[in-house]
C-alpha cells in the first residue's frame, strides 16, 4: 500500500501494518507524535516531512512549489 504521506484512517493503518487499533493508538502513535514523524489530522494520520527524511525518502510535499501558494 502506498499513501504518499497523505492522511490515513486508523483502521486502514491497522490493517496495513497488521496491528490492533488500540496498540497503534496507545503504543506507537504517542512515540511517533513526540518524534514529529506523524501528525493527526481530521482525515487521519499523516507522515511528516521529518518522517520521509528519517526514512531517506523524498517527501511528496517537497515536490510542491511553495511559490504556487
Amino acid at each position: 500500500m502506498k499513501f504518499d504521506g497523505g492522511p490515513v484512517g486508523l483502521s486502514t493503518l491497522a490493517v496495513a501494518v497488521g496491528e490492533e487499533q488500540d496498540t497503534i493508538e496507545d503504543v506507537y502513535e504517542p512515540y511517533l507524535l513526540m518524534q514529529g514523524l506523524i501528525k493527526r489530522t481530521p482525515r487521519g494520520r499523516a507522515a511528516t516531512p521529518a518522517a520521509f527524511l528519517h526514512l531517506g525518502l523524498n517527501s511528496p510535499a517537497a515536490a510542491v512549489d511553495p511559490a504556487l501558494f
